[in-house]
């Protein structure tokens, strides 16, 4: 593991980075959403480790991360002239477009797929590292699948020490969810992973209708994997995570309640409980274990320390652990959806909460 400056990476460090990349290894580095596991994206046996490194499945595409506008001809084709003029909007930055892809691209990297998910990282060591190679690096997030994505290179070490050749300890990433990732090769557009761009603005930046399917917001599975993140679970910790939905409530303080009761009758069976919750309300929960996440009135916050307190949850020890649940506007979507599919059980807040079953 090296420490590398996240503002001015030094020559050295990308330097020794570059050269495993050009051997065929592995690198974890940081962009400004999630530490990415990069390999030579033009390298099929570098690729194909990717996969081995994390358990993920092979029909999981992965994302190509170019260091500039000028490169998406290059692994991409038919691109129209609105994509062009939406990137400059967004990139360098979080958000990732699924595009036709070109001959270029070696099939492992969009697990057969005639399509490409391409995004321009707005981290100078990513995009250092980058430009030192000359070539895009494939990349999804440096954790074992399922697991919490990693916001911090201590993460990567749990998840990945021994397995692959160099971690880029660049810090805390900034946004800590991953990027926001939309289909432009249908019309209209498709959200296919919420991210730290809301729908509602790039609504607004293309000034075109994005279609925003169960599947985006963690409801249920995509039929196939166009990118990452809409197919499988994922972000799961290792103990069992409830997450209580407030959408039937009627006010706040029936949601508290409800999930204030459920936490009692775990403790009546003598569980160790872990409630995940907002600043607002972490002071609600006297008897189980509080995680304070962020504020509500903060989504980005509550984004940000996302990851951090799902692998928190494994190193309490408890039995099981609860979540609120957040405000499905603009980065909130990305939260639900992470929640969802970290969860073992979702239950909605209903006013009969005598009437559920315990799962």
């Amino acid at each position: 593991m090296l420490k590398v400056d996240p503002i001015n990476p030094g020559k050295e460090v990308i330097d020794e980075a570059v050269e495993v990349l050009r051997k065929g290894g592995l690198v974890a580095f940081p962009t400004e959403t999630v530490y990415g596991l990069g390999a030579d994206s033009l390298n099929k046996d570098a690729v194909k480790r990717i996969y081995d490194v994390k358990g993920r499945p092979p029909d999981n595409p992965l994302i190509l991360h170019i260091s500039d506008l000028s490169e998406l001809e290059v692994v991409a084709r038919d691109v129209p002239s609105f994509v062009y003029e939406l990137a400059s909007k967004v990139w360098p930055g979080p958000v990732t477009f699924v595009l036709r892809k070109s001959d270029l691209v070696l099939p492992e990297v969009t697990a057969g797929l005639s399509t490409v998910a391409v995004r321009c990282p707005a981290h100078p060591v990513a995009l250092t590292l980058i430009k030192g190679l000359g070539k895009p690096i494939a990349a999804p997030s440096a954790n074992l699948s399922g697991r919490p994505s990693p916001t911090t290179a201590d993460h990567v070490i749990k998840d990945l020490a021994g397995r692959i050749e160099m971690i880029l300890d660049g810090g805390d990433t900034f946004f800590g969810v991953e990027s926001t990732i939309i289909n432009l090769t249908t019309d209209p557009p498709v959200l296919l992973r919420p991210g730290p761009v809301g729908v509602e603005d790039l609504e607004k930046l293309a000034n075109l209708r994005i279609l925003v399917p169960a599947f985006a917001k963690g409801l249920e599975e995509a039929g196939i994997a166009l990118s990452p993140g809409t197919k499988y679970r994922h972000y799961s910790p290792q103990t069992t995570l409830i997450l209580i939905e407030a959408g039937q409530c009627l006010t706040q303080a029936t949601y508290l309640e409800y999930v204030k009761s459920l936490i009692n009758e775990y403790l009546k069976k003598n569980f160790k409980v872990a409630v995940m919750c907002s600043r607002e309300t972490c002071s609600e929960y006297e008897n189980a274990i509080s995680l304070e996440i962020g504020s509500k009135n903060n989504l980005y916050e509550v984004a940000k320390n996302l990851f951090k307190k799902l692998r928190e949850i494994d190193e309490l020890k408890v039995d099981v652990a609860v979540s609120e649940s957040f405000e499905e506007r603009g980065v909130g979507l990305a939260i639900m959806n992470r929640l969802r599919k970290a969860s073992s059980k979702i239950i909605s807040c209903v006013p009969h909460i005598k009437d559920r079953k315990l799962p």
